[in-house]
């Protein structure tokens, strides 16, 4: 059977995809980020090996030693951990030195160069899955009203440019006005400050940069996303169809439409 890498970060995303790859008939060796992935992982895959961020050379170590060629990238990193948690080895000091920018994108392709490098190939995010990305259209049973139409059109050329300055990949915006911009504090609290801000009716906009890398970073939503903004008030979501990540999608939308939330799918 062929081995399949998965580095996995935060969230549900590398759980959904260790599942699926072993259904497909693939085992799985997961390398793991403390603090930052779900324990919960080490159930659903058939290596997993822990490692602290920044440990690159133990995180090539590990995927060599399970005879791994091809790997994803999975799962976001609290990006305040960097200022905190990573506590980078050799490997991970001399990546960290020869990247000027510390923007997501070139870390991130660094770090894929490095592995090819060494043998192993950084393979697209949704490999093997299907029916996981936002199609377009609308996709709960209530339509978005004319004003959450009109913020979500406002929003979507600036989330674009957010994103193109590798800023963030999420908005919230109220009346034609940006009451909240993500940035370094994730998704989930960018809709609980946006939300706080605007009291109610707040549109959520998410899109994938326009230098994305389907490798890796893609957007991602899911039953957590609706929960925080019905939590708020917030009452639309829009999402880049074809390049958002929606994890539990059949839970994700019963969710909404449970709690009036209007989901949609808007093509680039």
């Amino acid at each position: 059977m062929t081995t399949i890498g998965l580095i996995a970060g935060n969230g549900q995303f590398p759980l959904l995809f260790a599942q699926n790859a072993r259904r497909l008939g693939y085992l799985v060796s997961a390398v793991a980020h403390k603090e930052e992935t779900d324990p919960d992982l080490e159930q659903v895959v058939d290596h997993i090996h822990w490692v602290k961020l920044g440990q690159f050379g133990r995180l090539i170590k590990a995927l060599k030693g399970d005879g791994v060629t091809k790997a994803v990238m999975i799962g976001g990193v609290k990006k305040t951990h960097l200022f905190s948690k990573i506590q980078p080895d050799i490997r991970g000091l001399a990546l960290l030195r020869r990247v000027v920018e510390r923007k997501d994108d070139v870390l991130l392709r660094a770090i894929a160069e490095e592995l090819k490098n060494e043998g192993i190939e950084i393979i697209e995010s949704t490999f093997g899955l299907t029916g996981v990305l936002a199609e377009e259209g609308v996709l709960t049973a209530r339509k978005p009203k004319a004003a959450e139409k009109a913020d979500i059109a406002y929003g979507w050329d600036i989330v674009q440019e957010i994103g193109r300055m590798d800023i963030g990949q999420c908005v919230v915006v109220k009346d034609k006005v940006i009451v909240a911009v993500e940035a370094v504090e994730g998704t989930d609290l960018t809709i609980e400050r946006g939300g706080r801000l605007a009291k109610a009716g707040a549109s959520v906009i998410k899109r994938s940069k326009p230098q994305q890398d389907l490798r890796f970073d893609l957007p991602t939503v899911g039953p957590q996303t609706v929960k925080v903004m019905k939590d708020v008030g917030a009452t639309a979501l829009a999402l880049e169809a074809g390049k958002c990540v929606m994890l539990e999608k059949s839970a994700m939308l019963r969710a909404a439409n449970k709690a009036g939330i209007t989901v949609v799918g808007v093509s680039p």
